[in-house]
């Protein structure tokens, strides 16, 4: 397996596949658990026929964590490549400050933690793509406190 990251517009909208929202909300990352699965993932999720890239992070967020009230920001492109399949996704970052009630959905339950759990679905992907929000947290947001956010 394979992953790379883009910078922001070098893949078009339309071979986006994936929206991916690392999620903070009250100083805790926000993690979410699959009514059919123990293991636990990063809020996201696929890309609707002819919808752009963004409104599908922000449906998701909504559809898998309840997020109300939220700041949502892109961070960058990246792409999957498995033996000789690659897709490609937009990682994007929020800041939540109201969550309500989870819309009826695949999602079974949220979690709140200071660091990424052990037991995920995508081991092999989405530990990267925290890390490279970590890394965005302390490059361009400046940040000090995001080695914190990981312990």
């Amino acid at each position: 397996m394979k992953i790379q990251f883009y910078s922001l517009g070098e893949i078009s909208n339309e071979r986006l596949d994936f929206a991916v929202i690392c999620t903070y909300y009250k100083d805790k990352w926000v993690f979410v658990r699959h009514k059919d699965r123990s293991t636990w993932e990063i809020p996201g999720g696929h890309r609707e026929e002819n919808e752009d890239i963004n409104i599908t992070a922000s449906r998701e967020l909504f559809e898998e964590t309840g997020a109300r009230k939220y700041k949502i920001e892109p961070v960058c492109d990246y792409s999957v490549t498995m033996e000789d399949r690659t897709t490609f996704g937009r990682l994007f970052y929020a800041e939540v400050t109201e969550i309500g009630h989870i819309p009826d959905s695949e999602i079974g339950e949220l979690r709140f933690s200071d660091t990424m759990p052990d037991n995920l679905t995508y081991a092999d992907i989405q530990p990267h793509l925290y890390a490279k929000v970590l890394q965005y947290l302390e490059e361009e947001k400046g940040d000090c406190n995001v080695q914190e956010k990981l312990v």
